[in-house]
């Protein structure tokens, strides 16, 4: 078999699933690096393809410009924002589209509903061994009848919007723009006072930096809810903590800004918040689903094609 690609994978644990399905793909060969290296081997240099680890993906970011053959970038998440700046414009960027939509939508789901069926305070109930009914902070909602917008109309925000509706919940999608049951994001100061749930799992981009802002926030109904499982500054940290300081709104974060996030940070001492370390997408099995992805982006380039997760920047 000729070789057509070099592809540079991470050899921690973590990315030895990858290294497997990308050794068995045509006209591959698999070169395996150490993301903690600050020097690539002569051999590793030689490299046309370049996969970030798994876990903490940003650390190799300065081993890209030991790579003078380097077409593509394959990351193994959703969005591209903090490699898009160190990745040369010449090079292709792509994600890892599809790979995380199952856990980071369960991830989503599991947020209403815990915020609905009051399990923080149930929680602090049963740690002081008290038998919790009727007590105070335990007034029970249903996700029945509510109505969610989700922000980003990927697969993330597609697949959120299919396990809505058996909740008896309506969801509205948006995306940058409008088209064939999706809304354009140019509507979205007119909609929100229209959700009881209001979900952002759209990518960072100049556009969507600070896009849930202070205006959009207040917006908001009384009581709604705010769950960002897509980057934290998308949503104006400050005008949040003032919200939830005020009690008139609730929120549950997969992201912040900052982050991670001080110990010290007001967003600690809101009532009414649920906050998750950045691991929506972390359940079993997930690094499998990415390198599938990574492999087919791959394949499509040694058969002389771009892959279809390449991003537009």
């Amino acid at each position: 078999m000729s070789i057509l690609l070099r592809v540079l994978v991470s050899n921690e644990a973590e990315d030895q699933v990858g290294v497997s399905l990308l050794d068995q793909v045509s006209g591959v060969e698999v070169i395996t690096y150490d993301p903690t290296a600050t020097r690539l081997s002569d051999q590793q240099r030689t490299a046309d393809v370049f996969l970030p680890p798994y876990r903490g993906s940003e650390r190799p970011i300065p081993l890209v410009k030991q790579l003078p053959n380097l077409r593509l970038v394959q990351l193994l998440s959703a969005g591209i924002d903090e490699w898009s700046p160190h990745v040369p414009h010449s090079v292709m960027l792509a994600n890892a589209r599809g790979a995380h939509a199952g856990p980071v939508s369960e991830w989503i789901l599991s947020a209403i509903l815990t915020t609905y069926r009051r399990w923080p305070a149930l929680i602090r109930y049963q740690d002081q061994h008290t038998w919790a009914h009727r007590r105070p902070g335990t007034d029970f909602e249903t996700l029945s009848g509510k109505r969610v917008l989700v922000l980003g109309a990927g697969a993330i925000g597609t697949a959120v919007t299919r396990l809505l509706p058996p909740f008896g919940a309506t969801a509205t999608l948006v995306g940058r723009t409008a088209r064939d049951s999706v809304r354009g994001v140019d509507e979205l100061p007119e909609m929100v006072s229209e959700h009881d749930v209001v979900v952002v799992i759209c990518p960072l981009t100049p556009d969507t930096e600070g896009l849930i802002d202070a205006k959009i926030l207040a917006a908001m109904p009384d009581g709604a809810l705010l769950v960002n499982a897509g980057r934290g500054r998308i949503v104006d940290t400050d005008a949040l903590v003032a919200e939830l300081a005020a009690q008139r709104l609730r929120a549950a974060l997969d992201v912040t800004d900052p982050e991670p996030l001080p110990a010290d940070h007001p967003l600690w001492s809101c009532s009414g918040l649920i906050v998750s370390p950045h691991s929506a997408r972390t359940v079993p099995g997930t690094n499998r689903l990415c390198y599938e992805v990574a492999a087919e982006q791959v394949a499509a380039l040694a058969r002389g094609e771009t892959p279809s997760n390449v991003a537009a920047r």
